[in-house]
């Protein structure tokens, strides 16, 4: 089994999720986890993580469907208005 994965919400993430910060399985990819996520949470925060943008130990990630690396963080990251 893989290292657990440490999520950090951040913005509306965060008021969609309820939570600052929580564990989730590894192993998956950012598809596979915004699903884990979305079924955890709700479609509230489902709808948030279709638009977010994901930070992996600090690095923006662009390949969803990439595993991700054992114990990484992932920082989820909602559009941001202004400027």
């Amino acid at each position: 089994m893989s290292a657990e994965l440490t999520i950090r919400y951040f913005a509306a993430a965060r008021a969609a999720a309820g939570v600052r910060e929580e564990p989730a399985p590894g192993g998956l990819s950012l598809d596979e986890l915004a699903d884990v996520l979305g079924i955890r949470h709700g479609e509230r925060l489902a709808a948030v993580l279709k638009v977010a943008s994901f930070l992996v130990d600090g690095v923006v990630q662009h390949d969803r469907e990439q595993p991700l690396p054992p114990a990484a963080t992932v920082d989820v990251l909602p559009p941001f208005a202004g400027g």
